[in-house]
């Protein structure tokens, strides 16, 4: 599932989860099942957007780019673009990916629902 991701870093030049710890989000003994989370990430790359991306129940994260911001107001329509999956880790991931690496600039956790604390 996570192919495409790992075949566009090298992550000995990149602070980005690589994936290889999962993080997982089943139920526990009792069936309780947490619910899924979601992160929007302002990333400063080449071009400014956010990244809006939801925890899917196979234990990967759905990423859009979104190139013209988070509008506030719901009636507002933005353009959103499917990017490769991410790791459970890129829920928590705020740091700079270095000059010369894929998606190099800064990423700023904007807004997030998290279950783990």
């Amino acid at each position: 599932m996570l192919k495409e991701y790992h075949n566009k870093r090298n992550f000995s030049k990149t602070p980005e989860p690589d994936g290889n710890m999962m993080a997982q989000s089943k139920s526990d003994a009792h069936g309780f099942r947490p619910s899924l989370r979601f992160v929007v990430q302002k990333h400063d790359a080449s071009r400014l957007h956010y990244d809006f991306i939801l925890e899917t129940e196979e234990g990967v994260l759905k990423s859009w780019a979104v190139p013209k911001g988070i509008p506030l107001d719901p009636k507002v329509k933005r353009l959103a673009i499917l990017t490769e999956d991410h790791p459970l880790g890129y829920l928590f991931f705020e740091g700079v990916t270095p000059e010369g690496n894929y998606g190099a600039g800064t990423v700023v956790v904007w807004d997030t629902r998290s279950n783990l604390g």
